[in-house]
């Protein structure tokens, strides 16, 4: 994930900050020193760690001493509450589409970061929420943009405007813009052409476009892995097209982070929404408090817990946990577990937004998405019964699994073993019910680093 590196850095300066009685100028100068190493390293502008360093400083110093709140709890409020301003504070809420009145959002940016496919992220985006949404592609000059555009628009259900007019972006706004309202749609979002690099054509076409059809939302797309070029982006589109915000894509990614927090600071310009993956779900609303909290080390649950709503059916999930506590789970229930974890997305990023969980290695993480394709794999290859009756399996019958499934007889051994461990989870939960709490430890196997093959062992 991005910014892991710097979490890392912020975390190493909290811990030595716990050993301190009180914030002091010595004290708070080598915090502050290893934090601008950091900053700098993430690529952050030099400009924006100056600022940030000074604000953090005299707040810090500044602050009332008290006995509740530690050195360490003191620096980690202060540092939350400024990365939050950087990164956009209350600004950052994208205006979303309202029935009756048809909104249109503008999508522009260099080529090759992945714009187009940003535009369709957007498009089932709001879908998800209930909107019918047009896509209208503004890109003449490669009619490979425009395919891949529709073929996109097809496979989320999204409408799509076909056009004659291949040579004038203008014309095909005007006429996706009429062929929005008078189809009822909700949402036009107009994908214009990118180019390598800036240039005054591009620019003054963006600008026409966007003087003539005053979108709602202009959104920049830039890369989190581009540093400080995207900050030099951001102004010169900026200049030409009077953008409304930003999203930034490839959150999930190894990059540094430092155009995120520098952006808003040097354009003005906050973060609206985060790309964090290559699906067309991989689309999230941008909230600055809650990314500094990951920043910070400390996760981020309300996130997680959206995530488990959108992805997870509530009457599915009701009926597993009923399945689950009466004693008589199986195999397939087992593996219904673990598909719905895996809807919330790669291990890697599901780590990220629980507070306290230990970082995961690449290792780790490559370690348990593979169990977790082994685990699926030996269970399809048993019959129906065999997945509710596990203890009728002989060797010759895991043989038969084995060459089904290609895995060994270990593996199988693994899946049987996981799944006593499950069992033994389900009745300790079962026992805990009664009692009116949870089990030392929240939900253990279900969550934890021994889980189900949640996450590695």
């Amino acid at each position: 994930m991005a910014f892991e590196s710097l979490s890392e850095r912020f975390q190493s300066v909290f811990k030595k900050m716990r050993k301190e009685d009180r914030l002091n100028e010595k004290n708070m100068e080598e915090a502050l020193r290893e934090i601008k190493v950091a900053l700098l390293e993430s690529d952050v502008n030099f400009k924006v760690v100056k600022a940030f360093l000074s604000e953090v400083k005299e707040k810090a110093l500044g602050s009332e001493v008290t006995r509740t709140v530690s050195p360490s709890e003191q620096l980690i409020k202060i540092c939350h509450d400024e990365i939050t301003a950087l990164l956009g504070g209350d600004d950052s809420e994208l205006t979303l589409p309202s029935k009756g009145r048809l909104m249109t959002y503008m999508m522009v940016g260099l080529q090759g970061t992945g714009k187009t496919t940003s535009a369709a992220k957007l498009a089932y985006f709001f879908q998800k929420k209930g909107f019918k949404v047009l896509l209208a592609s503004l890109d003449v000059y490669r009619p490979a943009a425009i395919d891949q555009l529709r073929d996109l628009a097809s496979s989320i259900g999204a409408g799509f405007y076909e056009t004659d007019a291949r040579d004038n972006p203008r014309k095909v706004a005007k006429e996706a813009k009429n062929e929005a309202l008078n189809g009822g749609y909700d949402a036009l979002i107009l994908d214009t052409a990118g180019r390598l690099q800036i240039d005054e054509p591009l620019m003054g076409e963006i600008a026409d476009i966007a003087k003539e059809e005053r979108p709602d939302e202009a959104l920049l797309l830039i890369d989190a892995s581009a540093g400080q070029d995207a900050v030099n982006v951001a102004k010169a589109f900026n200049d030409s097209v009077r953008l409304t915000g930003v999203i930034v894509s490839k959150l999930d990614g190894d990059a540094k982070g430092g155009s995120a927090l520098s952006i808003k600071y040097l354009t003005g310009l906050p973060i609206k929404l985060s790309g964090t993956g290559e699906k067309v779900g991989d689309l999230e609303a941008f909230h600055p408090e809650r990314m500094a909290e990951r920043i910070l080390g400390m996760g981020d649950i309300v996130s997680l817990v959206e995530k488990a709503q959108e992805q997870i059916d509530e009457k599915e999930a009701e009926r597993a946990a009923k399945k689950m506590m009466s004693g008589e789970a199986t195999l397939d229930d087992m593996l219904k577990q673990m598909k719905m974890v895996q809807r919330l997305g790669s291990l890697g990023s599901i780590a990220a937004l629980i507070p306290g969980m230990p970082k995961l290695s690449d290792a780790d993480k490559e370690r348990g998405e593979r169990e977790m394709k082994t685990f699926e794999a030996v269970i399809n290859s048993m019959t129906p019964y065999e997945r509710s009756h596990p203890e009728v399996l002989r060797f010759s019958q895991k043989n038969r699994i084995a060459k089904g499934s290609g895995k060994t007889n270990a593996d199988i051994n693994r899946v049987l073993k996981r799944f006593e461990m499950y069992k033994k989870m389900m009745e300790e939960m079962k026992r805990y019910k009664k009692g009116g709490k949870f089990p030392p430890g929240g939900l253990g196997g279900l969550g934890g680093p021994r889980g189900m093959g949640g996450f590695p062992r």
